[in-house]
């Protein structure tokens, strides 16, 4: 896709919106915050296939991938081929992000003292399963180092020096400068809070998914929870008792960015990726943006 030039209006993150119906621009207005604009769905995912695909696949690939590699690969390349779920409300305006951004949060060990991190991840929108895979695991790995910290551990550690006032202070500068689209490139580079969608695996802890909130700070337009795999006995069409594998997934989203209709198809399309991760193995073609 050919990158487009920035126009009076818009934000080092994001282009504004322009062509979208009026009535769409005036929902931010009246419905300000993201906690006011919440929407909520849940699914459970049959990973049958799925599970059997990354079987084989260990055995036949130098790239370790995992579920929640399948889990995120599929929602990049759906963003890919929906660019409207890649939309934010800033300064109560609907811009489309120029970056497929991740963010997800990780414990160092499994243990209830261990520390724990965010990492945010950049991907493109032709990345494929594998490429997805090699970027999360170089920094998943450099991030579980117990006596590591990374710049947005940094920043926060910095920031907490200070005395509480003025922590206060600097949030609220730095919550302004966002509603203008002044911010320092560098916080949103390193606030987990700025990005496309925010993924937690619950699973890995042995739980069922929670509604995870949407934060009103940042840009955050959906937060997509998994839980653990459940096992459930169905009856096939030839009335035959078979067992299924299910993953349950949670989902927040910001209802002011697109309608129900567009989500509705977009999380379809999700649930066929994860179903079906062979598909991600090869690069989209004639990607279309987001409209003007």
């Amino acid at each position: 896709m050919a990158e487009r030039k920035r126009r009076f209006g818009d934000r080092y993150d994001g282009r504004r919106l322009r062509s979208l119906d009026p009535f769409y621009k005036i929902i931010p207005y009246i419905m300000r915050y993201r906690v006011d604009s919440q929407n909520y769905f849940e699914d459970k995912i049959e990973i049958s296939h799925t599970e059997a695909y990354l079987r084989k696949r260990r055995k036949n690939s130098n790239v370790n991938v995992s579920m929640l590699h399948v889990l995120i690969a599929a929602m990049v390349r759906t963003i890919a081929l929906r660019p409207a779920l890649n939309r934010f409300i800033a300064g109560q305006r609907i811009y489309a992000r120029n970056e497929i951004l991740v963010s997800l949060a990780i414990k160092k060990e499994l243990t209830l003292d261990s520390p724990e991190t965010t990492i945010k991840f950049k991907f493109e929108p032709t990345d494929t399963l594998s490429e997805v895979a090699e970027k999360m695991n170089i920094l998943i790995s450099e991030n579980k180092v117990l006596d590591t910290s990374n710049d947005t551990d940094k920043l926060a550690r910095l920031i907490m020096i200070c005395p509480g006032w003025l922590v206060k202070f600097i949030v609220f500068v730095i919550r302004c400068l966002d509603y203008f689209g002044l911010m320092p490139r560098i916080i949103n580079q390193l606030s987990p809070f700025h990005t496309s969608f925010f993924i937690t695996d619950l699973g890995s802890l042995g739980i069922k998914p929670i509604f995870h909130h949407l934060y009103d700070f940042g840009t955050t337009s959906f937060f997509v929870s998994f839980g653990i795999k459940m096992r459930e006995k169905e009856l096939d069409q030839n009335n035959n008792i078979v067992n299924r594998r299910y993953i349950s997934m949670k989902v927040v989203t910001d209802e002011r960015t697109v309608d129900g209709h567009y989500y509705a198809t977009a999380f379809k399309l999700y649930r066929t990726f994860i179903q079906h991760p062979e598909r991600l193995e090869v690069a989209p073609v004639d990607l279309q943006p987001d409209v003007d």
